[in-house]
């Protein structure tokens, strides 16, 4: 009989502050703000399965409308805490026991009193639910591609200012939003500023864009891990130089197929990655609007690309590996995941 995937121990690297939403909580809330939602987002929040929508309506424009109407009902500092800590709780119940979750404090800073207090109030959320779900927490600062590079300068010195390898801290730096906007190498200083201060590497790439893009980031942002990446699979060369490198894809499939990107589960790519040796991290990315959480991500790997419960095991190792816990939790998690092959 198949092993519970829901107790497999896992961490998950690759999940969105507004996208983390439970649908209840964007309901309660929209009425607490007085704000009317799209009916298309209640449609998603409500699970609409994304293979009902044609491929061509799939696609990253429909996406980000619904994301900023979603985004637009985080008003207050309760609203905050609640979404981070119902984020944890998610994820202890599907076994992981590492998150790191991933923020622009930008869009919340006019409700809590800027950018410094709007970081301060994911943080010290992301500190007591780590104590209080057993999930260590650690928080990704991420700058967006739709907005001027010297706004992510700004947030890089502010996510240096927090790194910290303790539950509640910053402990990597990130390039989000539309692929195909800006300038890559523009963000450049960012990054470098982010490095300096210890934080790993972890844009955005090779989801909406190709190979070609995934090379630009490699080259101009030098990513630790790559968010996606999942389009380094239609070039074993530009794959090859990932796994050469020991950069690590978080990959949600979810995503992949909601966005549009592959007409269905079966067209990602997963067994190409995994077979050239890729460090691969499944991730949820937005399930408020993918419709999936992590869980399902295995789920997919197990029911879709026919993935044994040994490679299921070792796609959770390498989510742990690639993670930017402490030793401690990394020997906890990966000692959880060989009893949970063992049977035990």
């Amino acid at each position: 009989m198949p092993r519970d995937l829901s107790s497999l121990p896992k961490a998950h690297l690759h999940l969105h502050f507004t996208g983390s939403m439970h649908p209840q909580t964007l309901s309660d809330l929209a009425d607490e703000a007085g704000i009317r939602l799209p009916q298309s987002l209640r449609e998603h929040a409500a699970g609409l399965d994304p293979l009902r929508l044609p491929a061509n309506e799939r696609g990253w424009f429909r996406f980000q409308r619904l994301y900023d109407a979603a985004r637009a009902v985080v008003r207050s500092e309760s609203a905050m805490r609640r979404i981070v800590r119902e984020a944890a709780q998610a994820d202890a119940e599907e076994g992981s026991g590492r998150l790191e979750l991933q923020v622009d404090p930008t869009s919340y800073a006019p409700f809590v009193g800027g950018l410094t207090p709007a970081l301060e109030v994911v943080l010290d959320e992301a500190e007591q639910t780590s104590t209080a779900t057993g999930v260590d927490i650690g928080v990704v600062v991420a700058a967006s591609r739709v907005r001027h590079p010297l706004d992510a300068r700004v947030l890089a010195r502010l996510a240096a200012r927090y790194a910290s390898d303790s539950p509640g801290g910053v402990v990597g730096f990130g390039l989000s939003n539309d692929e195909r906007r800006g300038d890559t190498s523009e963000f450049g200083p960012a990054f470098a500023i982010a490095a300096r201060a210890g934080l790993a590497l972890v844009p955005h790439g090779g989801e909406l864009l190709g190979p070609d893009h995934i090379e630009e980031v490699l080259g101009t942002l030098r990513p630790d891990r790559l968010g996606h990446g999942v389009r380094a699979a239609e070039d074993p060369r530009v794959l090859d130089r990932v796994v050469d490198a020991g950069i690590a894809l978080e990959v949600c499939p979810g995503s992949n197929v909601s966005l549009g990107v592959y007409p269905g589960s079966d067209e990602v790519p997963l067994r190409t990655l995994v077979g050239a040796g890729a460090q691969v991290a499944l991730g949820a990315d937005d399930p408020l609007l993918f419709g999936s959480r992590l869980t399902d991500q295995y789920r997919t790997a197990r029911e879709v690309h026919g993935f044994t419960d040994a490679e299921l095991a070792e796609l959770a190792r390498s989510s742990i590996r690639a993670s930017l816990a402490s030793d401690s939790v990394r020997r906890r998690l990966l000692t959880g995941v060989d009893d949970w092959l063992a049977g035990v």
